[in-house]
């Protein structure tokens, strides 16, 4: 058999990597049923797709509808910690995906990569913090061409396509699949509350229950850390900037308060912000001995890392797997959890295969919707169809056994009038 385009760490993992991807698809019911339709109707025949993803079993089983819905799929690691080699062997020599990834590239090999998959010349882009449409429009925006448009998964990613369309770059319709009701409440809420608990305890073995914990950011995912990490029985602290969530907070039982008073009481600091230097030098210059910093935001810009250097006179790289300990002058130690990045993925697994069984239910059907209908649309960010949505939750709700009510005609009749 003819192997696709690949450069992967090992293709002799890809048995392990079948079994990973297996043991997955065990808990994702929704997308197994899509594709059984996928692999009878063929809606995404004809179609090369570029993604830039975590290259997780998870993903992987996203990329199998694709695949069994006929498209050709080139992929992109969009973190270099997450990615398993294992899949990413079984991906390319079980599954047919063309894979440019590996565990623990740098930045010049993850940036090459994207331009690789986009010399496939895709008609449409699978993205999750925006780093392959940036890479087109920025430095290659002769690759945009024949690019139908795109989906992108992730919080960061739909706010930069926000300011890309808002500015007037974007040159392509963008559909804003973290934005749908179904995602921010499993995946932002549910999957990186545990996602990244489960981080910090792999990474540390620290004893949540009486600590400090400060959550930066209470958007669907700093709510889900709270309440997960509340749960271990933490003390726990919100920052933030938006005075509407940060009363949400407070009326939720938290203490709400500023990074500069959160940063002298803290034990463990988790940002969820979206935005860059949240923890910045002046909160590192007053933080508790052993103070433990994680970063689930999707980029390594949460935490000024660049100040962490410079004010620790040496690094303990690797003190615990996925952990370095920056040593200050004055004998203060500050514990960084996977260099920064994603540590729900670095240090742990990522979210539940359950919760992105529904994520990627969505990212399937809505793909499916875009190339059906791409010649309708705008450049710009475009919100996912309701009815997917309410597909999903119901192809959920089915593979759980739950049954709910439906509305009878005089109840249809009532919401749709406005007569008494």
């Amino acid at each position: 058999m003819t192997l696709p385009s690949h450069e992967v760490a090992d293709l002799g993992l890809t048995g392990a990597g079948v079994r990973r991807v297996a043991w997955a698809e065990r808990s994702m019911p929704a997308l197994r049923s899509v594709r059984e339709r996928f692999a009878v109707e063929r809606p995404l025949a004809g179609l090369r797709l570029a993604a830039c993803l975590h290259v997780t079993a998870e993903t992987a089983n996203l990329l199998r509808v694709l695949r069994a819905g006929g498209a050709e799929v080139w992929l992109a690691a969009s973190n270099p910690l997450s990615t398993q080699d294992d899949t990413a062997a079984a991906l390319v020599a079980e599954y047919g995906v063309a894979v440019h990834a590996w565990a623990g590239m740098d930045t010049a090999a993850y940036d090459r990569n994207l331009v690789t998959v986009l010399e496939s010349r895709p008609h449409l882009l699978l993205d999750d913090g925006c780093d392959l449409v940036n890479t087109a429009h920025s430095h290659r925006p002769d690759l945009l061409e024949g690019v139908l448009g795109g989906c992108e998964q992730t919080t960061t990613g739909v706010i930069r396509l926000r300011r890309m369309s808002a500015e007037g770059e974007l040159r392509l319709p963008m559909v804003a699949v973290n934005d749908t009701r179904t995602k921010r409440m499993f995946d932002n809420r549910y999957g990186t509350g545990q996602s990244t608990v489960d981080g910090v305890l792999r990474a540390t073995n620290t004893l949540l229950a009486g600590r400090t914990v400060v959550v930066a950011g209470y958007g669907y995912c700093g709510r889900g850390l709270a309440e997960r990490f509340r749960g271990m029985g933490a003390n726990v602290f919100v920052t933030e900037v938006d005075p509407v969530k940060a009363l949400d907070a407070v009326m939720q039982g938290y203490t709400v308060t500023t990074m500069d008073v959160a940063a002298r009481l803290g034990d463990v600091f988790v940002t969820a912000t979206g935005n860059r230097d949240v923890i910045r030098r002046e909160h590192l210059e007053s933080m508790r001995d052993g103070a433990i910093l994680a970063n689930s935001g999707h980029f390594d810009l949460e935490i000024d890392l660049n100040a962490l250097d410079s004010l620790a006179v040496s690094v303990d790289r690797g003190v615990r797997e996925q952990a370095d300990e920056y040593v200050f002058a004055d004998g203060r130690r500050i514990l960084l959890l996977s260099e920064g990045r994603l540590v729900n993925l670095g240090a742990a697994e990522g979210h539940p295969a359950a919760v992105m069984d529904l994520s990627f239910a969505v990212q399937a059907l809505t793909t499916e919707w875009l190339a059906r209908t791409h010649t309708d649309l705008s450049p710009g960010v475009v919100e996912v169809p309701e009815e997917i949505d309410h597909a999903v939750a119901r192809l959920e709700l089915a593979a759980l056994g739950v049954g709910i009510d439906a509305l009878t005609p005089e109840q249809e009749s009532y919401l749709n009038s406005w007569r008494p």
